[in-house]
């Protein structure tokens, strides 16, 4: 008897894209543009993007928010694209468009290359470069690992307890071993940055919420923008509203977090 192999729903996987959040949608057209330029060899998107160490200066500051939208190739591109949808939709749909924006437009990009800098330059005296949207993906895994242990303290195999904090570690550990040319080193700190926000400790940096309200307001962002999800977490733009049927509530002991395929981290100069 022949192997049946699941096949693909066009159906669903084109609802799935169309329902995609505005900023969600942002990211991946800009994950396009800038490997498209990639194929052309007048200018070096790599070298202008990538955070490479000791390329960062006053002048090339940009690289701390460049760098998670630039691939080395297709392959580096897809799977890490694949890997940040579920987790950054997901984020989006909780927090609201304009946050989500200010967030990975900031210190979700500008923390992880900071921790990344002081170690590799400052303190290892390195030049290894990384890039690639695994970095976004380490963070979100990271806050939803702490959204899962506040759910869900542990998880059990066989007769061994394990904290659910430590699975992004994992997911990590064997993202380093299996994909040649990760950034153990930039994932650990995408991981971290990721853990202080689930725990709360970076609200101090997002913007007010009564600014992100009074700005919604007085721009009619909600009437303008198609998918934009409000900063009160209840209404898509004018294309709809979020999922409020019993599917998409959990109870306290049902929390689930999905943890998808993860592409590769690949760093230059390896």
């Amino acid at each position: 008897m022949a192997p049946t192999f699941p096949s693909l729903d066009v159906r669903r996987l084109r609802s799935y894209v169309f329902r995609l959040p505005l900023f969600t949608r942002i990211v991946l057209v800009l994950i396009v543009i800038f490997w498209t330029l990639e194929l052309q060899k007048v200018w070096n998107v790599v070298q202008w993007g990538a955070l490479i160490p000791k390329e960062v200066n006053l002048g090339t500051m940009y690289r701390l928010n460049t760098y998670p939208l630039i691939h080395r190739n297709f392959l580096h591109a897809f799977f890490n694209t694949m890997a940040l949808v579920p987790l950054l939709e997901r984020f989006e749909a909780e927090h609201g468009t304009l946050l989500s924006g200010a967030m990975f437009g900031g210190p979700l990009s500008t923390l992880p290359a900071a921790a990344y800098l002081l170690v590799e330059r400052g303190i290892l005296r390195q030049n290894t470069a990384v890039l690639g949207a695994s970095i976004w993906v380490f963070v979100l895994l990271g806050v939803e690992g702490i959204k899962a242990y506040k759910a869900n303290p542990h998880f059990a195999i066989s007769t061994y307890r394990i904290p659910t904090w430590t699975t992004p570690l994992v997911i990590l550990l064997f993202t380093t071993a299996l994909i040649p040319n990760t950034s153990l080193l930039g994932h650990l700190g995408s991981v971290g940055v990721g853990y202080l926000y689930g725990l709360g400790y970076l609200k101090i940096l997002a913007p007010p919420e009564k600014v992100l309200r009074w700005i919604e307001g007085k721009l009619n962002l909600l009437g303008r923008l198609p998918h934009y999800v409000s900063i009160d977490q209840k209404t898509y733009g004018r294309y709809g509203v979020l999922p409020t049927s019993n599917s998409s509530l959990s109870t306290p002991g049902e929390s689930s977090v999905q943890m998808p395929y993860l592409g590769s981290g690949q760093r230059l100069g390896s």
